[in-house]
Protein backbone atom coordinates (compact mmCIF):
# COMPACT_ATOMS: atom_id res chain seq x y z
CA UNK A 1 0.00 0.00 0.00
CA UNK A 2 2.85 2.36 0.83
CA UNK A 3 4.13 2.21 -2.75
CA UNK A 4 0.79 3.55 -4.03
CA UNK A 5 1.55 6.85 -2.35
CA UNK A 6 4.02 7.77 -5.06
CA UNK A 7 1.46 8.68 -7.74
CA UNK A 8 -2.04 10.04 -7.46
CA UNK A 9 -2.76 10.51 -11.17
CA UNK A 10 -3.10 14.30 -11.16
CA UNK A 11 -4.17 15.74 -14.54
CA UNK A 12 -2.09 18.53 -16.05
CA UNK A 13 -4.31 21.61 -16.32
CA UNK A 14 -2.37 22.70 -19.45
CA UNK A 15 -3.82 19.73 -21.34
CA UNK A 16 -7.35 20.99 -20.64
CA UNK A 17 -6.82 24.57 -21.86
CA UNK A 18 -9.02 25.62 -24.78
CA UNK A 19 -8.44 29.03 -26.37
CA UNK A 20 -11.52 31.20 -27.02
CA UNK A 21 -12.07 34.65 -28.52
CA UNK A 22 -12.52 36.16 -25.05
CA UNK A 23 -9.12 37.12 -23.59
CA UNK A 24 -10.37 37.88 -20.08
CA UNK A 25 -12.35 34.65 -19.93
CA UNK A 26 -9.25 32.71 -20.99
CA UNK A 27 -7.14 34.46 -18.33
CA UNK A 28 -9.67 33.65 -15.61
CA UNK A 29 -9.81 30.02 -16.74
CA UNK A 30 -6.02 29.69 -16.71
CA UNK A 31 -5.66 31.24 -13.26
CA UNK A 32 -8.50 29.26 -11.67
CA UNK A 33 -7.34 25.98 -13.24
CA UNK A 34 -3.81 26.57 -11.97
CA UNK A 35 -5.12 27.36 -8.47
CA UNK A 36 -7.26 24.23 -8.45
CA UNK A 37 -4.34 22.07 -9.60
CA UNK A 38 -2.05 23.56 -6.95
CA UNK A 39 -4.74 23.05 -4.28
CA UNK A 40 -5.17 19.40 -5.19
CA UNK A 41 -1.41 18.80 -5.24
CA UNK A 42 -0.81 20.42 -1.83
CA UNK A 43 -3.87 18.79 -0.30
CA UNK A 44 -2.98 15.31 -1.56
CA UNK A 45 0.64 15.64 -0.40
CA UNK A 46 -0.52 16.81 3.04
CA UNK A 47 -2.89 13.85 3.41
CA UNK A 48 -0.23 11.42 2.21
CA UNK A 49 2.35 12.84 4.60
CA UNK A 50 0.05 12.60 7.59
CA UNK A 51 -1.08 9.09 6.68
CA UNK A 52 2.55 7.97 6.42
CA UNK A 53 3.44 9.64 9.73
CA UNK A 54 0.56 7.80 11.38
CA UNK A 55 1.54 4.53 9.70
CA UNK A 56 5.15 4.82 10.85
CA UNK A 57 4.21 5.66 14.46
CA UNK A 58 1.77 2.73 14.52
CA UNK A 59 4.48 0.36 13.23
CA UNK A 60 6.86 1.61 15.93
CA UNK A 61 4.22 0.99 18.60
CA UNK A 62 3.83 -2.64 17.45
CA UNK A 63 7.56 -3.23 17.89
CA UNK A 64 7.68 -1.90 21.44
CA UNK A 65 5.91 -2.22 24.74
CA UNK A 66 2.15 -2.62 24.33
CA UNK A 67 1.46 -0.27 27.25
CA UNK A 68 -0.09 3.08 26.32
CA UNK A 69 2.81 4.89 28.06
CA UNK A 70 5.13 3.66 25.32
CA UNK A 71 3.11 5.36 22.58
CA UNK A 72 2.97 8.57 24.60
CA UNK A 73 6.76 8.47 25.02
CA UNK A 74 7.28 7.95 21.28
CA UNK A 75 5.07 10.87 20.28
CA UNK A 76 6.48 13.19 22.95
CA UNK A 77 10.04 12.56 21.76
CA UNK A 78 9.15 12.86 18.08
CA UNK A 79 7.32 16.12 18.64
CA UNK A 80 10.30 17.67 20.35
CA UNK A 81 12.79 16.64 17.66
CA UNK A 82 10.57 17.40 14.65
CA UNK A 83 9.71 20.84 15.98
CA UNK A 84 13.44 21.59 16.30
CA UNK A 85 14.02 20.50 12.72
CA UNK A 86 10.91 21.77 10.93
CA UNK A 87 9.19 24.30 13.18
CA UNK A 88 5.45 24.48 13.77
CA UNK A 89 2.98 21.76 12.89
CA UNK A 90 4.52 18.83 14.75
CA UNK A 91 3.21 19.19 18.29
CA UNK A 92 1.90 16.16 20.14
CA UNK A 93 -1.71 16.91 19.26
CA UNK A 94 -0.98 16.91 15.51
CA UNK A 95 1.02 13.69 15.71
CA UNK A 96 -1.85 12.01 17.58
CA UNK A 97 -4.17 13.20 14.81
CA UNK A 98 -1.90 11.53 12.23
CA UNK A 99 -1.92 8.26 14.18
CA UNK A 100 -5.71 8.32 14.53
CA UNK A 101 -6.04 9.22 10.85
CA UNK A 102 -4.05 6.16 9.78
CA UNK A 103 -6.01 3.86 12.09
CA UNK A 104 -9.40 5.33 11.15
CA UNK A 105 -8.82 5.61 7.39
CA UNK A 106 -6.39 2.80 6.55
CA UNK A 107 -7.59 2.70 2.92
CA UNK A 108 -7.58 6.42 2.19
CA UNK A 109 -4.50 6.13 -0.03
CA UNK A 110 -6.36 3.85 -2.46
CA UNK A 111 -9.23 6.35 -2.52
CA UNK A 112 -6.89 9.22 -3.37
CA UNK A 113 -5.33 7.22 -6.20
CA UNK A 114 -8.72 6.52 -7.77
CA UNK A 115 -10.20 10.01 -7.47
CA UNK A 116 -9.54 12.45 -10.29
CA UNK A 117 -12.07 15.08 -9.21
CA UNK A 118 -12.56 16.85 -5.90
CA UNK A 119 -11.14 15.33 -2.74
CA UNK A 120 -11.58 16.31 0.87
CA UNK A 121 -8.81 18.22 2.59
CA UNK A 122 -6.77 17.21 5.61
CA UNK A 123 -8.80 19.68 7.67
CA UNK A 124 -11.99 17.86 6.61
CA UNK A 125 -10.53 14.57 7.80
CA UNK A 126 -9.44 16.14 11.07
CA UNK A 127 -13.10 17.08 11.66
CA UNK A 128 -14.25 13.58 10.68
CA UNK A 129 -11.94 12.12 13.32
CA UNK A 130 -14.23 13.68 15.94
CA UNK A 131 -17.04 11.30 14.87
CA UNK A 132 -16.80 7.98 16.73
CA UNK A 133 -19.83 6.38 15.03
CA UNK A 134 -18.47 4.74 11.87
CA UNK A 135 -21.77 4.96 9.95
CA UNK A 136 -22.15 8.64 10.82
CA UNK A 137 -18.53 9.33 9.88
CA UNK A 138 -18.90 7.63 6.50
CA UNK A 139 -22.12 9.58 5.86
CA UNK A 140 -20.48 12.91 6.71
CA UNK A 141 -17.53 12.04 4.49
CA UNK A 142 -19.80 11.13 1.55
CA UNK A 143 -21.99 14.24 1.96
CA UNK A 144 -19.02 16.58 2.37
CA UNK A 145 -17.51 15.24 -0.87
CA UNK A 146 -20.72 15.19 -2.94
CA UNK A 147 -22.09 18.51 -1.63
CA UNK A 148 -18.63 20.18 -1.63
CA UNK A 149 -18.97 21.26 1.99
CA UNK A 150 -16.27 23.59 3.26
CA UNK A 151 -14.47 22.68 6.47
CA UNK A 152 -16.53 25.07 8.59
CA UNK A 153 -19.76 23.71 7.12
CA UNK A 154 -18.68 20.17 7.95
CA UNK A 155 -17.67 21.18 11.48
CA UNK A 156 -20.99 22.87 12.11
CA UNK A 157 -22.92 19.86 10.82
CA UNK A 158 -20.93 17.44 12.98
CA UNK A 159 -21.29 19.65 16.06
CA UNK A 160 -25.04 20.09 15.51
CA UNK A 161 -25.63 16.32 15.07
CA UNK A 162 -26.93 16.88 11.53
CA UNK A 163 -26.69 13.19 10.61
CA UNK A 164 -28.83 12.05 13.54
CA UNK A 165 -31.36 14.84 13.02
CA UNK A 166 -31.73 13.80 9.38
CA UNK A 167 -32.33 10.20 10.48
CA UNK A 168 -35.06 11.13 12.94
CA UNK A 169 -36.96 13.80 11.03
CA UNK A 170 -39.90 13.24 8.72
CA UNK A 171 -39.07 16.51 6.95
CA UNK A 172 -35.55 16.05 5.65
CA UNK A 173 -35.94 18.79 3.01
CA UNK A 174 -36.75 21.33 5.73
CA UNK A 175 -33.75 20.32 7.86
CA UNK A 176 -31.46 20.41 4.81
CA UNK A 177 -32.67 23.88 3.75
CA UNK A 178 -32.11 25.18 7.27
CA UNK A 179 -28.56 23.79 7.26
CA UNK A 180 -27.81 25.37 3.88
CA UNK A 181 -29.09 28.76 5.05
CA UNK A 182 -27.03 28.64 8.25
CA UNK A 183 -23.82 27.63 6.44
CA UNK A 184 -24.19 29.78 3.31
CA UNK A 185 -21.64 32.33 4.54
CA UNK A 186 -19.06 29.55 5.00
CA UNK A 187 -19.61 28.12 1.53
CA UNK A 188 -18.96 31.44 -0.20
CA UNK A 189 -15.43 31.74 1.15
CA UNK A 190 -13.28 30.80 -1.89
CA UNK A 191 -10.07 31.60 0.01
CA UNK A 192 -10.77 29.17 2.85
CA UNK A 193 -8.03 26.75 1.81
CA UNK A 194 -5.18 29.25 1.48
CA UNK A 195 -6.26 30.93 4.74
CA UNK A 196 -5.85 27.60 6.54
CA UNK A 197 -2.88 27.85 8.95
CA UNK A 198 -2.31 24.08 8.66
CA UNK A 199 -1.45 24.53 4.98
CA UNK A 200 0.91 27.40 5.77
CA UNK A 201 2.69 25.28 8.38
CA UNK A 202 2.92 22.33 5.98
CA UNK A 203 4.57 24.51 3.32
CA UNK A 204 6.92 26.08 5.86
CA UNK A 205 5.33 29.53 5.65
CA UNK A 206 3.96 31.82 8.30
CA UNK A 207 0.17 31.98 8.37
CA UNK A 208 -1.18 35.06 6.56
CA UNK A 209 -2.66 37.09 9.40
CA UNK A 210 -4.01 39.69 6.97
CA UNK A 211 -7.02 37.41 6.56
CA UNK A 212 -7.76 37.37 10.28
CA UNK A 213 -7.64 41.10 10.98
CA UNK A 214 -9.61 44.05 9.65
CA UNK A 215 -7.80 47.30 8.83
CA UNK A 216 -9.11 48.84 12.06
CA UNK A 217 -7.93 45.87 14.12
CA UNK A 218 -4.48 45.93 12.54
CA UNK A 219 -4.16 49.64 13.26
CA UNK A 220 -5.21 49.31 16.91
CA UNK A 221 -3.09 46.21 17.56
CA UNK A 222 0.03 47.70 15.96
CA UNK A 223 -0.19 50.76 18.19
CA UNK A 224 -1.14 48.79 21.29
CA UNK A 225 2.01 46.74 20.79
CA UNK A 226 4.08 49.95 20.76
CA UNK A 227 2.09 51.37 23.68
CA UNK A 228 2.82 48.40 25.94
CA UNK A 229 6.48 48.24 24.96
CA UNK A 230 6.85 51.93 25.77
CA UNK A 231 5.37 51.52 29.25
CA UNK A 232 8.79 50.36 30.40
CA UNK A 233 7.36 47.86 32.85
CA UNK A 234 9.17 44.72 31.76
CA UNK A 235 7.35 43.82 28.53
CA UNK A 236 9.00 41.65 25.88
CA UNK A 237 7.09 41.01 22.65
CA UNK A 238 6.50 37.32 21.86
CA UNK A 239 4.02 36.97 18.98
CA UNK A 240 1.15 38.49 17.04
CA UNK A 241 -1.83 36.46 15.82
CA UNK A 242 -0.39 33.36 17.48
CA UNK A 243 -2.10 30.25 16.19
CA UNK A 244 -3.74 27.89 18.68
CA UNK A 245 -5.59 24.82 17.43
CA UNK A 246 -8.19 22.92 19.44
CA UNK A 247 -10.07 19.79 18.45
CA UNK A 248 -12.73 21.79 16.62
CA UNK A 249 -11.36 25.21 15.70
CA UNK A 250 -8.34 27.37 14.93
CA UNK A 251 -7.84 30.40 17.14
CA UNK A 252 -5.46 33.36 16.91
CA UNK A 253 -4.30 35.29 19.97
CA UNK A 254 -3.92 38.91 18.88
CA UNK A 255 -0.85 39.82 20.97
CA UNK A 256 1.41 37.82 23.27
CA UNK A 257 3.99 39.37 25.62
CA UNK A 258 6.22 38.07 28.37
CA UNK A 259 6.70 40.33 31.39
CA UNK A 260 10.09 39.57 32.92
CA UNK A 261 9.30 41.49 36.12
CA UNK A 262 6.07 39.59 36.75
CA UNK A 263 7.62 36.43 35.22
CA UNK A 264 4.47 35.59 33.29
CA UNK A 265 2.93 35.64 29.83
CA UNK A 266 0.40 38.37 29.03
CA UNK A 267 -2.17 37.56 26.33
CA UNK A 268 -4.23 40.28 24.66
CA UNK A 269 -7.31 39.71 22.52
CA UNK A 270 -9.14 42.52 20.73
CA UNK A 271 -12.86 42.40 19.89
CA UNK A 272 -14.49 44.79 17.44
CA UNK A 273 -17.87 44.31 19.09
CA UNK A 274 -19.06 44.32 22.69
CA UNK A 275 -17.42 41.76 24.95
CA UNK A 276 -19.49 38.67 25.68
CA UNK A 277 -19.21 35.89 28.25
CA UNK A 278 -18.00 33.70 25.38
CA UNK A 279 -15.08 36.07 24.76
CA UNK A 280 -14.01 35.87 28.40
CA UNK A 281 -14.41 32.08 28.33
CA UNK A 282 -12.26 31.91 25.21
CA UNK A 283 -9.54 33.92 26.94
CA UNK A 284 -9.67 31.57 29.93
CA UNK A 285 -9.15 28.70 27.48
CA UNK A 286 -6.11 30.50 26.02
CA UNK A 287 -4.73 30.98 29.54
CA UNK A 288 -5.15 27.31 30.45
CA UNK A 289 -3.53 26.18 27.21
CA UNK A 290 -0.66 28.62 27.64
CA UNK A 291 -0.07 27.53 31.22
CA UNK A 292 -0.05 23.90 30.10
CA UNK A 293 2.09 24.29 26.98
CA UNK A 294 4.30 27.35 27.48
CA UNK A 295 4.63 28.09 31.18
CA UNK A 296 7.96 27.00 32.68
CA UNK A 297 8.98 26.27 36.25
CA UNK A 298 9.23 29.56 38.09
CA UNK A 299 6.74 31.37 35.84
CA UNK A 300 3.68 32.92 37.44
CA UNK A 301 0.18 32.21 36.07
CA UNK A 302 -0.56 33.59 32.62
CA UNK A 303 -2.84 36.60 32.48
CA UNK A 304 -5.21 37.65 29.71
CA UNK A 305 -6.64 41.00 28.75
CA UNK A 306 -9.80 41.09 26.60
CA UNK A 307 -10.25 44.45 24.87
CA UNK A 308 -13.36 45.83 23.22
CA UNK A 309 -13.24 48.50 20.53
CA UNK A 310 -17.01 49.04 20.45
CA UNK A 311 -17.77 52.50 19.10
CA UNK A 312 -19.97 53.46 22.05
CA UNK A 313 -17.71 52.45 24.90
CA UNK A 314 -14.16 51.11 24.78
CA UNK A 315 -13.54 48.76 27.68
CA UNK A 316 -11.04 46.23 28.94
CA UNK A 317 -11.57 43.12 31.00
CA UNK A 318 -8.83 41.20 32.76
CA UNK A 319 -9.09 37.44 32.84
CA UNK A 320 -7.14 35.20 35.21
CA UNK A 321 -7.47 31.58 36.28
CA UNK A 322 -9.77 30.91 39.21
CA UNK A 323 -7.82 30.81 42.46
CA UNK A 324 -5.36 33.52 41.40
CA UNK A 325 -7.63 36.56 41.70
CA UNK A 326 -5.88 37.83 44.82
CA UNK A 327 -2.46 37.49 43.19
CA UNK A 328 -3.76 39.48 40.25
CA UNK A 329 -5.25 42.23 42.42
CA UNK A 330 -2.22 42.63 44.65
CA UNK A 331 0.64 42.23 42.18
CA UNK A 332 -0.23 42.15 38.50
CA UNK A 333 -2.02 45.50 38.41
CA UNK A 334 1.19 47.23 39.44
CA UNK A 335 2.68 46.41 36.04
CA UNK A 336 -0.34 46.21 33.74
CA UNK A 337 -1.97 49.29 32.25
CA UNK A 338 -5.23 50.31 33.91
CA UNK A 339 -8.57 49.94 32.16
CA UNK A 340 -8.65 53.73 31.79
CA UNK A 341 -5.23 53.77 30.08
CA UNK A 342 -6.26 51.01 27.69
CA UNK A 343 -9.59 52.67 26.95
CA UNK A 344 -7.90 55.99 26.19
CA UNK A 345 -5.30 54.34 23.93
CA UNK A 346 -7.93 52.44 21.93
CA UNK A 347 -10.04 55.58 21.52
CA UNK A 348 -6.99 57.56 20.38
CA UNK A 349 -6.04 54.96 17.80
CA UNK A 350 -9.60 54.69 16.49
CA UNK A 351 -9.78 58.48 16.06
CA UNK A 352 -6.45 58.52 14.21
CA UNK A 353 -7.56 55.62 12.01
CA UNK A 354 -10.84 57.24 10.99
CA UNK A 355 -9.14 60.59 10.31
CA UNK A 356 -6.62 58.83 8.07
CA UNK A 357 -9.44 57.03 6.26
CA UNK A 358 -11.20 60.34 5.60
CA UNK A 359 -7.95 61.82 4.32
CA UNK A 360 -7.37 58.90 1.98
CA UNK A 361 -10.91 59.27 0.61
CA UNK A 362 -10.50 63.03 0.19
CA UNK A 363 -13.26 63.85 2.69
CA UNK A 364 -12.92 67.32 4.22
CA UNK A 365 -14.11 68.17 7.71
Amino acid sequence: MVNKLMDNGQNNFMDNFVKTDNLLKDMCGIIESAQETAYKAVNTALIQRNWLIGYRIAEEELQGDERSEYGVKIIKGLSKELTKLYGKGYDRSNLYHCLRFYKTFPGIVDTLCRQSGSVLSWSHYRVLLQVEDKKAREWYEKEALEQTWGVRTLQRNVSSQYYYRMLKTQKQDLVEREMEELTAKYQNDKLEFIKNPVVAEFLGFSANTDFTESDLEKSILSNLQKFLMELGKGYAFVARQQHIHTEKKDYFIDLVFYNYILKCFVLIDLKTEKITHQDVGQMDMYIRMYDELKRSDGDNPTIGVVLCSDTDEDIARYSVLHGNEQLFASKYKLYLPTEEELRAEIETQKTMFYLQQKKNLGIEE
